[in-house]
């Protein structure tokens, strides 16, 4: 089953659009309606991809296609050099692809990366995907897994500082997060009974009261209360060492409280082992995965940029989808 997956193309002065051509000239498996700049044409065929344009309105091919949302001056994609055109474009790739997908022209969502302080020159309001997401959503908060091959984490938190996800956390909240995680697992990855550790907040996961109380007053009632929910959840468990046990096979998942605790050991086994994690965004009404890097201008045009977490983000979109379809 060939599944229709919407992407849009991100920062075209970053990478996206090179690991997305490479990407897609890999992944036969779906058919890809790409929402970008006229120039991708140019950087798919280089990478060995061939597919038609067509302009936003036009029919879109049953085969896929790209869609010419833009036609920038070429001053204004420049590899590494965003601009205040490109700005723009990042966020008319994004409406234009979550149009598609509204209209049902696409089963998922895959969203190459963007720059968040460019957008914001746009619209001042934007924090980033999920956010903007979960706004056409349904307005219902949705939950940000990493899922590699190894390890799979998802975030009580997300983009805020590190003060202001102190002040966020709440035994509701990580209930939450630890149910909808559960949730994701079981109906779009297929796990039946998903295993989920919680990380501890502070060092030694509190070490029994002497760096802190939030795994006695938070944590540890969040888990009794996922626990009577039917969940299989576990912990506080000392943040420095549950990855590891869940990298090892322990868990199918571990909840951190906040973005980095999370994200480290995810790219750190990534950049050492060659494991690329997908960011996926549970909790919503359709399938969105992205890669799990950003724009990376200092890569931009080098050709140096690896495509295998874009890669991962398409792959895990179309079988995302192909399993919601079997559950309907």
């Amino acid at each position: 089953m060939r599944v229709r997956v919407a992407i849009s193309l991100g920062d075209p002065s970053g990478i996206g659009p090179e690991v997305t051509a490479r990407a897609l000239a890999r992944e036969r498996g779906l058919v890809p309606f790409v929402f970008g700049d006229r120039a991708f044409a140019r950087v798919a065929r280089r990478a060995g991809l061939e597919l038609p344009s067509v302009r936003p309105g036009d029919p879109l091919p049953r085969g896929g296609a790209i869609v010419e949302v833009t036609r920038l001056a070429r001053r204004d994609a420049r590899p590494g050099r965003p601009s205040a055109r490109g700005a723009a474009a990042q966020l008319a790739y994004l409406e234009a692809a979550f149009a598609a997908l509204s209209r049902g022209e696409a089963d998922a969502l895959c969203t190459a990366p963007l720059s968040k302080a460019q957008v914001q020159r746009r619209l001042s309001s934007f924090v980033g995907h999920t956010e903007w997401l979960e706004d056409r959503g349904g307005g219902a908060r949705s939950v940000m897994m990493l899922a590699g091959r190894r390890l799979r984490v998802a975030l009580v938190t997300n983009h805020v500082s590190l003060r202001r996800a102190l002040g966020l956390l709440t035994v509701r909240r990580i209930v939450d997060t630890v149910a909808r995680t559960a949730e994701g697992l079981s109906g779009d990855l297929g796990i039946a009974r998903p295993r989920i550790a919680l990380a501890g907040l502070n060092p030694h996961a509190g070490e029994g009261g002497a760096f802190g109380d939030e795994e006695a007053r938070l944590v540890a009632p969040a888990v009794a209360a996922a626990r009577r929910m039917g969940v299989d959840a576990r912990g506080p468990f000392p943040p420095d060492s549950v990855f590891f046990r869940a990298a090892r096979g322990e868990f199918d998942a571990v909840v951190a409280l906040y973005h980095d605790q999370g994200l480290i050991p995810v790219k750190l086994l990534d950049a050492l082992l060659g494991d690329p994690a997908v960011n996926v965004t549970l909790g919503l009404p359709f399938v969105r995965t992205s890669p799990d890097h950003g724009v990376a201008y200092d890569l931009a045009g080098t050709g140096r940029a690896s495509e295998q977490s874009m890669r991962a983000a398409l792959r895990m979109a179309a079988a995302m989808a192909r399993r919601r379809r079997r559950l309907r």
